[in-house]
Formats: C-alpha cells, sequence, structure tokens
C-alpha cells in the first residue's frame, strides 16, 4: 500500500507540473489573441502558472483541515525556490542582477515574509493559545498583493512605452483551442494537487512525520519543479534575469496570494515551529541578497553556499 502511494505521490507530481504548462501555453495564447501586451502575461499569467502547483496544494490542503501541509508548503517552497533553485542556477551559469530587482523586488519580498511573522505571531501579540492566520489575515494578505501587481505591471507597462513590437512573434493559436488546452491543464492540475494532498499525508501518517514537516519538504520540492526547470533552463539560454525573477516573484506570489486565498476560505492553525521555519526564510533571503548587493551578482560561490545551507536546513528539519 505504501508503494502504492508513492506512485500517486510521483503521478500526482507530473499531473501538476505538465497541467501548470498546459494552463501558461493555453492562457498566454488566449491573453495574446486579445492584444495583451506580452509584458502583462509574463508578470501575471506566467508567474502565476510556476506557482500553480503550490496554490493547487495549498488550497486542497486547507479545504482538507490539513494546516501545516498548507502552510509548511508555501514556507518550504519558498526556501527551496531561493537556495536551491536559484542556487543550482547559480552554479550552472553565474547570474548578473538587475539594479530595480535589487532595490525593489528583492527587498519587496523579504517585507512580505516579516509581515507574515507579525501576523503570524498571535501567541506573542494577543496572548492566543495557538498561533494562526486568521481570514482577517487572509484578506490583508491579498491587499498587498493587490498593490504589488498594480504597481508592478504599471511600472513595467510605463517603461516599454515607446519600444518597437516584435514584428517576428508568431500568431497566437485559435481562441477554442488554446480555451481546451487552458481547461485540460487546470483539470490536471486541480487531480494532481488532489492526489499530492492525499499520498503525501498517508505516507507521512506512515512515516511518523508531522503534516508540517512533509509540507516542507517533499511537496515543497515537487511543487518547486516548474520553477525549477525554467530558472536552469533560462540560465543556460544565458537569460538570467528571467531566472532570478521568476524565483523572487514566485516567493512573492506564495505567501501574498496563495496563503492568503488559503486563509480567507479556512483560517489555518499553524504549530510553533512555523513562525521560526519563516524567520530562517527572512535570514536565507537576507543573507542572499547581502551576497549579491556589492556587485549585482550571484556567483558559483554564493551558489554553493546556497545549496549547502538549503541541505542544512532540511538535516535539521528532519532532526527536529
Amino acid at each position: 500500500m505504501l508503494f502504492a502511494q508513492i506512485g500517486i505521490l510521483i503521478a500526482g507530481f507530473i499531473f501538476l507540473v505538465k497541467g501548470a504548462d498546459f494552463f501558461v501555453d493555453g492562457s498566454s495564447a488566449i491573453a495574446k489573441a486579445f492584444k495583451i501586451p506580452s509584458v502583462v502575461i509574463g508578470l501575471t499569467i506566467v508567474s502565476f502558472g510556476t506557482s500553480l502547483p503550490e496554490l493547487a496544494v495549498s488550497v486542497t490542503s486547507a479545504l482538507q483541515g490539513l494546516d501545516g501541509i498548507s502552510f509548511g508548503n508555501v514556507v518550504g517552497s519558498n526556501i527551496v525556490n531561493l537556495m536551491l533553485v536559484a542556487g543550482l542556477t547559480a552554479i550552472i551559469s553565474p547570474m548578473k542582477l538587475e539594479k530595480s530587482l535589487m532595490q525593489k523586488d528583492f527587498p519587496f519580498s523579504i517585507l512580505v515574509a516579516a509581515v507574515l511573522v507579525m501576523l503570524l505571531a498571535d501567541t506573542f501579540f494577543t496572548g492566543a493559545e495557538t498561533d494562526f492566520i486568521s481570514r482577517a489575515d487572509g484578506i490583508i494578505l491579498l491587499l498587498f498583493f493587490c498593490i504589488f501587481m498594480y504597481s508592478t505591471v504599471s511600472y513595467t507597462i510605463s517603461s516599454q512605452q515607446g519600444e518597437c513590437e516584435d514584428k517576428s512573434e508568431k500568431p497566437a493559436a485559435p481562441v477554442w483551442k488554446s480555451t481546451i488546452i487552458t481547461i485540460l491543464g487546470l483539470a490536471g492540475v486541480i487531480s494532481g494537487g488532489q492526489a499530492v494532498v492525499k499520498s503525501a499525508t498517508y505516507i507521512a501518517k506512515a512515516a511518523g512525520m508531522s503534516d508540517t514537516l512533509i509540507g516542507l519538504t517533499v511537496i515543497a520540492f515537487g511543487t518547486s519543479l516548474p520553477e525549477l526547470v525554467t530558472s536552469i533552463v533560462a540560465a543556460r539560454k544565458g537569460e538570467n534575469d528571467i531566472a532570478i525573477g521568476n524565483v523572487i516573484g514566485s516567493n512573492i506570489f506564495n505567501i501574498l496570494f496563495i496563503l492568503g486565498v488559503s486563509s480567507v476560505i479556512r483560517p489555518l492553525t499553524i504549530e510553533g515551529c512555523g513562525i521560526f521555519d519563516t524567520l530562517i526564510l527572512i535570514g536565507c533571503s537576507s543573507l542572499v541578497w547581502l551576497m549579491a548587493r556589492p556587485r549585482l551578482k550571484l556567483g558559483r560561490f554564493a551558489g554553493i553556499v546556497m545549496v549547502l545551507l538549503y541541505i542544512a536546513y532540511d538535516f535539521y528539519i528532519f532532526a527536529r
């Protein structure tokens, strides 16, 4: 039975990754058919698509009362994205970072994690028995997300004004075909998310692992596969700004939108270690920002440090 559940878990991850792939391709084609600028597509649909597996798993977990998986998946995925995905990408191809990313988006991702800690610390601020993310907290996170998206899209569109359109761009696929692809992708993500949550919960119970631990490790890594593939492929093509931008954008999206939606659906009760894991995320983010800031670059040495720290973090959470 255990081996069958492991097989279902792997199949669920495949459905998640390929479903997200189909969803991005289909919805991007629909957007292009309606003449939506490609820069807006990249900032909205593509960033949403690479985080779709995390969204499916966290929302499904919240609906089933598995708060540890819902929260652990988001924080764990962010640590995987930053330390493992960006670290491996830097090892493969040292990354030069845009000044605007280091001055605006990267610090904002750290601020977002700090806001999450403040919203989580109910035992400290109100004397509550447990820490939790309430519906009101979820609405605050979603408001931050709306402000961030409006600011980013407005800034990018204004900076693109006057630039010529790419005449070599391929014509959009028929809307009916793109719609079918989008629906199939969404179905794959939903079914994959349900399979991952159910099988992971069974495996966690069989192995004596907590929901939070399985969310921070197995599920976090599996749902970060789109970011891992996207960033490594971008790095090998020399498009390092896409690689690191994908990581930072996904981390902001995961906390603000995914935790926001999940907690609005159902308030999430968080184990005491949840705040500590979020503080580790803040520490890792600050360290990477400080390493990259002087020369606006993440080199191979920094990448090796990041991957080793991720491995050390995994040893720590298993030991505790």
